[in-house]
C-alpha cells in the first residue's frame, strides 16, 4: 500500500500547495472587496445576532436558533486541528505562521458570509422532521440549475465528513487516551461508538442538545488554561506577538530561512480550522430560523473569526510562551502537550486528553450531522439514513483501533474536491448574494430589524422556504 500512499500524497500536494490556496485565497480576497470589508464592518452586529430568538411558525413551535445553528458548525469546525493543527504550522513553519493564519481568518470572514447565506436562501423544508436543511449540494442545484454537480458534492462530503474525517477523530481521541491513561483503544473504541450511536440514531434535535452544551463549555475550558499560561507568562506575551510578526515576514534571525514554509502553513492550517469557502459550515447554517439569510452569514462569519483568532490564538500562545518547539521533535498534539506539562505540570497533559476527548467528539456529532444533511439531498430514504448511521457508528470504531495515515491521506484528497466545487459554485452565484446583501443593509440603514422577500430579488431561481408576502421562511 506504500506505493498508493505516496500518490496520494503527491496529489495532495500540488492540490494544496498550489490550486486550493489560490482559489481559497483569491475567492476570499474577491468577496472582502465585493462587499466592502462586511466581515469586519458588521462584527457588532454579528453578536447581537448570536443571541436572537428563533421565529414561531403558524403552530407556535421554534425552529433551531442562530446560535444553535452556530454551535452544529462550531463542533465540527472547532476540533484537534486547533490543537495539533497549530502546533504542526509552527513546527513545519515557524512563529510566523500564526501571522498567516490570522490573515487568513480575517479573507474567509467574507467567503464564510456568502456561503452561509447563499445556504439560507436555498434551504428546503424537511417533511420528515420539519425542520430545514441546505448546504452547497442545494444551492448549486437550486441556483445554478446543476443537480449533477450537487449530488457529485453531495456524495464527497458524506464520505469525507460522515466516515473518514470521523475515523480520524475517533483515532484521536483513542490515542490521546493511551498515552495519557493506558486506556485500551477496543474499549475506548466501543464506548465512542455506543455515544455516538445514541446520540445519531436520536435526530436533529438531539444533535443540537448535545452541542450547544458541549461546544461552548469545551471552548471556554480550553481558553481558560490558556489564559492560565499566558498569566504565569504575562511578562513574556509582548515578545511572543513581536516573534510571531517579525517571524511572519522573515525578519527574525532565527526563522529567517523560513518565510516561504510559514506563509504555507500558516495559510494552509488556517484554511482548514475554520472550513471558511469549504463547504460544510453552509451546511449547519441552513437548519437556522432566521428573518433574513444574510443574519446566519453573518455568524458564521463570527465562527470563523473565534475558530482561529480566538481558540487557535490560545494553543499558539501555550506553544509560544514555552520552550518545548525549540527543543522537542514533537510536530502534533504531542507539542502542545509538551508545551503545558512545562507551563503547568504533568497533570496538565491529562487535561488536554480530556479537551482533545471534547473537541474530538463534537466534532464526530457535527460531522455526522453534514453526511445526514446530503444522504436526504441524494435521495429521501428512511433505510438509507439508517444504513449511515450504521456506518458512521462503524468507522468511529474503525478510526479508534486503526492506523490511519492513509485515511488521512484520502480526506485530504476529498476535501480538496469539495472546496474546489463549492467555491466555483459561490464565485457563480455572486449575482445572488449581493442583492441579498444589498437588501440587508437598505433595511438595516432604515432602522428595520431586516427581514427577507424573495420578490427582492430577482431571477432568484428555485426559492422553497422564503415567501413573497410573510417575513418568517416557512414552507406552509
Amino acid at each position: 500500500m506504500d506505493w498508493f500512499g505516496n500518490i496520494l500524497g503527491e496529489i495532495n500536494t500540488i492540490l494544496y500547495s498550489y490550486v486550493l490556496i489560490v482559489l481559497l485565497v483569491g475567492t476570499g480576497v474577491f468577496f472582502t472587496f465585493k462587499t466592502k470589508f462586511i466581515q469586519f464592518r458588521l462584527i457588532p452586529e454579528m453578536f447581537k445576532l448570536i443571541t436572537e430568538a428563533a421565529p414561531k411558525d403558524k403552530s407556535g413551535k421554534k425552529g433551531i436558533s442562530s446560535f444553535q445553528a452556530f454551535t452544529i458548525s462550531a463542533a465540527s469546525r472547532i476540533g484537534t486541528g486547533n490543537i495539533a493543527g497549530v502546533a504542526t504550522a509552527i513546527a513545519l513553519g515557524g512563529p510566523g505562521a500564526v501571522f498567516w493564519m490570522w490573515m487568513i481568518a480575517l479573507i474567509g470572514g467574507a467567503s464564510a458570509l456568502i456561503e452561509s447565506t447563499l445556504a439560507q436562501v436555498y434551504k428546503v423544508k424537511d417533511d420528515r422532521t420539519g425542520l430545514f436543511r441546505g448546504g452547497p449540494a442545494y444551492y448549486i442545484e437550486k441556483g445554478l440549475n446543476k443537480r449533477w454537480m450537487g449530488v457529485l458534492f453531495a456524495v464527497v462530503i458524506t464520505v469525507t465528513y460522515g466516515f473518514i474525517f470521523n475515523a480520524v477523530q475517533a483515532n484521536t481521541i483513542s490515542i490521546a487516551f493511551e498515552e495519557s491513561f493506558g486506556a485500551n483503544r477496543v474499549v475506548a473504541g466501543l464506548i465512542m461508538a455506543a455515544l455516538t450511536g445514541i446520540i445519531v440514531f436520536g435526530g436533529l434535535k438531539r444533535i443540537v442538545s448535545f452541542t450547544q452544551v458541549v461546544v461552548p463549555v469545551m471552548a471556554i475550558l480550553y481558553i481558560v488554561i490558556a489564559l492560565v499560561v499566558v498569566i504565569i507568562n504575562i511578562s513574556e506575551l509582548p515578545n511572543v506577538f513581536v516573534l510571531i510578526i517579525k517571524s511572519a515576514f522573515g525578519l527574525e534571525e532565527a526563522f529567517a530561512g523560513m518565510l516561504g514554509a510559514a506563509i504555507m502553513n500558516g495559510i494552509k492550517r488556517g484554511l482548514f480550522s475554520n472550513e471558511a469557502g469549504m463547504g460544510s459550515a453552509p451546511n449547519a447554517a441552513a437548519t437556522a430560523s432566521v428573518s433574513h439569510p444574510v443574519k446566519q452569514g453573518l455568524i458564521q462569519a463570527l465562527g470563523v473569526f473565534i475558530d482561529t483568532l480566538l481558540v487557535c490564538t490560545a494553543t499558539a500562545a501555550i506553544v509560544l510562551l514555552g520552550d518545548a518547539y525549540l527543543q522537542s521533535d514533537a510536530t502534533s498534539v504531542n507539542l502542545t502537550q509538551a508545551s503545558l506539562v512545562g507551563s503547568l505540570g504533568d497533570w496538565a497533559g491529562s487535561f488536554l486528553a480530556i479537551i482533545v476527548l471534547m473537541f474530538a467528539f463534537s466534532t464526530v456529532i457535527g460531522n455526522y450531522y453534514y453526511g445526514e444533511s446530503n444522504i436526504g439531498f441524494i435521495k429521501e430514504s428512511k433505510n438509507g439514513l439508517f444504513v449511515f448511521r450504521i456506518f458512521v457508528v462503524l468507522f468511529v470504531m474503525f478510526g479508534s483501533v486503526a492506523k490511519v495515515q492513509v485515511v488521512w491521506d484520502l480526506a485530504d484528497l476529498f476535501m480538496g474536491i469539495m472546496a474546489i466545487i463549492n467555491l466555483i459554485a459561490i464565485l457563480l452565484l455572486w449575482k445572488v448574494a449581493k442583492p441579498v446583501i444589498d437588501d440587508y443593509l437598505i433595511q438595516r440603514k432604515q432602522g428595520k430589524d431586516p427581514v427577507f422577500y424573495k420578490k427582492n430579488v430577482p431571477n432568484i431561481g428555485d426559492v422553497e422556504c422564503w415567501r413573497d408576502d410573510e417575513g418568517i421562511e416557512e414552507k406552509r
